[in-house]
Formats: C-alpha cells, sequence, structure tokens
C-alpha cells in the first residue's frame, strides 16, 4: 500500500454541489495528498458524483451514525503521517497544506500536536469557531452573558473566543472545529479515535481538542495559513450560505428518515446535547454539585429555546 504524507478526511452529508467545489480545490494543493470522503447516506447523489468525477478520492458509504463515526472510519483506511480534518464546505488556500507540513517537521515545534488556521467566512470576516478557549463554566457563562463582547480584549471575560491575544500572529489554543484541524500521526497514535460512542454530533472536535491538551501536547493557531468556511451548509441557517444550503427533502439519520425541518430542530437539540455531555464527560467531578446541576440545567433551558426557535423560523419559511 502507498502511503502519502497527508491524509484530508471529509465527511459529507448531502451537499454535493459544495463537495465538488471542495474536491476540486483540494486536486493539486499538495503532491504528496490522499482524499478520503466518508458519505453520511446521502440522497443527492453525493457518492455517486465522487465515484464519477473524482476517482483518485477514496470513498466511504456509510450510514449516517455521525460525524466522530465516520471520522474514525476515514481514519481506519488513512495511510498518512498527518491528518487533516476538512468539511465540505472547507477550502484551504494556496500553500496551506505544504505550509503545514513544513511547520509540524521543524524540530522546534516536536510539542505541537495539532493546529488550525485563520478560517474566513465567506463574508470575509474570521470564522472564531476556529479559535476558542475550553467552555468552562466560567468562560460559558461570560459568552452567554456577552460579556466577551463587552470586553474583548479582556482575558477575564473575552475566553471563549480567545479575542485578547493578536489574531495576526501565531499562539498556542484550547480547541477549534473540524472544518479544518490538521493534526500529526504521533498525536493521532497517542490519542486514539474519536468519541463516537459520546458525541453524535458536535463536541467531537472540542473532546478531541481536549484530549490532546491533556496529551501534553500544544494546538497552535497558525495564522499565516489560511482556508475559506462556507459555514452552514448542512445546517442551512445561515443567510451567507443559503444559496448552497442542503435542500433535500428527507435525511436519513440514525436509521431513521427526516424531513429537512426536522432535521433542523434535531440539529438545534444535538448542539446542545454535546454541551452536556462535554461538561459531564471532562468537568463534572471537577467542580462543586451545585455549580454543575447549575450548567446542566441551563444547558436544558437552551436546548428547548433552540429548538422551539427553529420550529418558528421552519414555519415561517413554509419547511415541513
Amino acid at each position: 500500500m502507498e502511503h502519502k504524507k497527508v491524509s484530508v478526511l471529509i465527511v459529507n452529508t448531502n451537499t454535493k454541489d459544495v463537495m465538488k467545489l471542495c474536491l476540486e480545490n483540494l486536486k493539486d494543493s499538495y503532491e504528496n495528498l490522499e482524499v478520503v470522503v466518508a458519505d453520511n447516506a446521502s440522497s443527492d447523489g453525493s457518492a455517486e458524483m465522487v465515484e464519477t468525477e473524482f476517482p483518485w478520492v477514496k470513498l466511504l458509504r456509510l450510514p449516517n451514525y455521525g460525524l466522530a463515526f465516520a471520522l474514525n472510519k476515514c481514519l481506519e483506511v488513512a495511510t498518512g503521517e498527518y491528518y487533516l480534518y476538512l468539511g465540505t464546505d472547507g477550502f484551504p488556500k494556496e500553500g496551506a497544506i505544504k505550509g503545514l507540513v513544513e511547520y509540524f517537521e521543524a524540530p522546534e515545534h516536536a510539542d505541537v500536536g495539532a493546529a488550525a488556521v485563520k478560517l474566513v467566512l465567506r463574508s470575509g470576516i474570521q470564522d472564531m469557531d476556529g479559535h476558542r478557549g475550553f467552555p468552562t463554566p466560567f468562560v460559558s457563562m461570560t459568552h452567554f452573558l456577552g460579556l466577551d463582547k463587552m470586553f474583548p480584549k479582556s482575558k477575564t471575560f473575552a475566553g471563549y473566543f480567545m479575542t485578547y491575544e493578536d489574531l495576526d500572529k501565531e499562539h498556542e489554543i484550547d480547541t477549534c472545529i473540524t472544518h479544518f484541524l490538521f493534526v500529526s500521526g504521533k498525536a493521532t497514535q497517542k490519542i486514539g479515535k474519536w468519541d463516537e460512542e459520546t458525541f453524535f454530533l458536535y463536541g467531537e472536535d472540542i473532546d478531541y481538542c481536549y484530549r490532546i491538551k491533556e496529551a501534553g501536547f500544544k494546538l497552535m493557531y497558525l495564522p499565516q495559513f489560511r482556508a475559506e468556511h462556507w459555514k452552514g451548509v448542512t445546517i442551512g441557517i445561515r443567510k451567507e450560505t443559503q444559496d448552497v444550503a442542503m435542500r433535500v427533502p428527507v435525511v436519513k439519520f440514525r436509521d431513521q428518515e427526516l424531513t429537512l425541518g426536522k432535521f433542523r430542530v434535531e440539529l438545534q437539540k444535538l448542539s446542545t446535547n454535546a454541551m452536556e455531555l462535554f461538561y459531564r464527560k471532562h468537568y463534572f467531578k471537577k467542580y462543586p454539585l451545585i455549580v454543575s446541576m447549575f450548567v446542566i440545567a441551563t444547558t436544558r433551558i437552551l436546548k428547548v429555546y433552540r429548538m422551539n426557535k427553529q420550529r418558528y423560523v421552519n414555519w415561517r419559511k413554509g419547511i415541513k
């Protein structure tokens, strides 16, 4: 079996048109590259498009058992020394992958296990989900109360997106998102698989980054390398990506078939479930019981609010 320097691991669910652009962008981006695409039971012809137009891509046809499950399946067939976890809506800029490999292979960066680049949204604004601190109770509270926006340069109040850091200079961060996460093979061997038992969708990236840091590796933010992120393509709730958002009427999901509207409500539920799951796994025993119960109660209230808000949006837009 031929081994590659970098394996790009992509999970797709009904984003055929955007994924086509993603694969076209990757085709000549780095000479020693393999691409593995896990298709999660798409009904929009995604898998067939990959087979026909990108025969050099390793395609895995999977049931939709979640993002972490699919990423683990990609890892099983990947041969690279480095792994780039990339969303179908992620577009590395020229030289980004080559630059990351060179950065990691420099002797002075031996303690770096993972890296994020400067993610830029389609609108041109930086995606701060690619530059985050861990969501401790205090950090989460300052974010949801809006204190991080009021005091963006305060280390006390702006820990959620770490906006007190200079975003034009490289530095260590806590976590980023799987739409662009570059991880070394040595870190992967030590950390192991993604936690598919706990996280179906959402939260798996924060958990993985947490484990990277726990294993003694640094996670670096490297703004000298950039990527574009067409955020919201799968969820379909952001104005800037409405023209390319997933529009299939029915989504295969956990051995069920959900209408698009019900799927979006389910995503809102999963996003807040992930908050509670992460807290229970990593923080529950670190804080007094009263704090933990407050955090869990708050996330459940937030879940109800987000699900009902999505139901209202579905009704207003006529989405079933």
